[in-house]
């Protein structure tokens, strides 16, 4: 036993070097996940000026509008679900040079995307305050994210458009593009922001209903610009309509067996974590303004992992399609050592940063002391929720080991994390730090059955073959 550790150990060391030392490697894998990590650092900045200018209107708004994008969350875990679970055919597809097949998905990307976002749109549309009667018992929370709801729900339908072109792009190579066209809307976004919510450039005070046409607009242009670059001519998407339809029954039948456990477990994970928002919206509205700063910053931490797991995917997708089987595995033990050192940089920065971050937030004293809180606790869960991102959203879904990520995911939330979000905020009485700590055990569970599922090779498999 003692020699097997040994010899662990001294394989460990060589991993560790290795991925430092693998130019080729670090090339393509910084190519794909820095404009990614770019793309949602700048969209979590911008997450988090809204939030600032939201959060000068009082708490009441920023709960409101916190607890009404949680209602957008579970529709953008399902479109995630569709569009990544796509981007895994589309990753293999590319890697295989089959350019027919990836336009084929994209168009079945892009009708399934928009066929969910009418799920989410009408209540959101007709009946926006039993809406939010879902997540939170303050009318005037209740009252404000209905205003927001009635106008932001119109965003859905671009969202579902938008999401399936940049994860098809991001899969065939091309994550920089998408980074313009965020910028582009990011610019819109906040000028918009500045001017609805508060009244300048002549434009009307509005408030929260300024904060939702502000992203309505960002959204539209956001969309049209996507679309003029990914149907450009010379692009690899450019095609007839028809060369995005006509799917044969092996291809629907690969593409349902892939997409579906994605959209299932992306969809009842959202559901799943929405329904701590429930529990935290029972807290009071300190306690969902502070979930809703904390939540915030902790989206700004992990863009670096978003970036990380999309190469992931996108790397070891194009590996596998080519059957490249070996360097697929070598790469995912790379990415796990990459993943574990950005841990430990990020946790650093967190210790001396957060609460010069708190403070931008402009929260009174008692929200701010609950967001330091929770920061502590979350410093304290990163390596396992860092590790976990890596490897369900890249590692065992680029195989198109999709069930098991259905399984880990769900179990983890529904089994561990939902039961102690209710005991502990409705039962127990706890605070918001301590349900949040209580909450993240469900990390521990899921990175211990998903390293085991990596170490077994089930998820090495080229689908691309299965197709033709």
């Amino acid at each position: 036993m003692k020699e097997n550790a040994i010899e662990k150990q001294h394989n460990w060391k060589n991993l560790v070097r290795e991925t430092f030392t693998d130019r080729v490697f670090l090339g393509k894998a910084l190519m794909v996940a820095l404009p990614v990590t770019l793309q949602n650092l700048l969209n979590t900045v911008t997450q988090m000026v809204d939030t600032i200018m939201i959060g000068s209107l009082g708490a009441s708004a920023l709960a409101a509008v916190g607890l009404a994008n949680k209602y957008f969350f579970v529709f953008g875990l399902l479109n995630f679900g569709i569009c990544s679970g796509s981007s895994v055919l589309a990753a293999q597809f590319f890697g295989n040079r089959d350019m027919t097949n990836i336009r084929k998905v994209l168009g079945l990307a892009m009708l399934l995307a928009c066929a969910g976002s009418l799920f989410f749109f009408f209540p959101a549309l007709l009946i926006p305050y039993r809406v939010m009667r879902i997540f939170t018992d303050s009318t005037a929370a209740c009252e404000l994210g209905a205003q927001y709801l009635r106008i932001v729900c119109f965003t859905y339908i671009l969202n579902a458009l938008g999401v399936a072109m940049i994860f098809m792009m991001r899969a065939t190579g091309n994550a920089k593009t998408a980074v313009y066209t965020s910028i582009l809307a990011i610019i819109v976004n906040i000028f918009l922001n500045y001017a609805l919510i508060f009244g300048h450039f002549g434009l009307p005070r509005m408030g929260v209903r300024g904060a939702a046409v502000a992203t309505l607009a960002a959204r539209i242009v956001e969309t049209a610009a996507l679309a003029c670059v990914v149907f450009r001519k010379g692009s690899i998407f450019r095609g007839k309509p028809g060369e995005f339809f006509g799917w044969s029954s092996i291809f629907i039948s690969t593409f349902l067996s892939t997409t579906l456990p994605v959209i299932g477990n992306e969809f009842l994970w959202g559901l799943g974590t929405t329904l701590y928002s429930v529990a935290y919206g029972r807290m009071g509205d300190n306690a969902v303004a502070a979930m809703t700063i904390a939540s915030t910053i902790e989206e700004l931490m992990m863009v670096a992992w978003f970036g990380l797991s999309s190469a992931t995917a996108v790397l070891l997708g194009n590996e596998l399609g080519a059957g490249k089987l070996e360097e697929a595995e070598d790469y995912a033990g790379k990415f796990l050592v990459l993943s574990l050192s950005m841990a430990v940089i990020v946790i650093t920065l967190l210790f001396f940063m957060r609460r010069p971050v708190t403070g931008l937030f402009h929260a009174d004293a008692e929200v701010a002391d609950l967001v330091v809180r929770i920061l502590n606790r979350l410093m304290l869960i990163l390596v396992p929720k860092s590790l976990n991102t890596i490897i369900v959203v890249g590692i065992l879904r680029s195989g198109g080991d999709t069930r098991w990520c259905l399984f880990l995911d769900t179990s983890g939330v529904w089994l561990i994390g939902v039961p102690l979000a209710f005991l502990g905020a409705l039962v127990w009485k706890l605070p918001i730090y301590s349900v949040f700590m209580l909450v993240s055990l469900e990390e521990l569970y899921k990175v211990a059955f998903g390293l085991w599922r990596v170490s077994t090779k089930k998820w090495i498999r080229n689908i691309a073959i299965e197709v033709q």
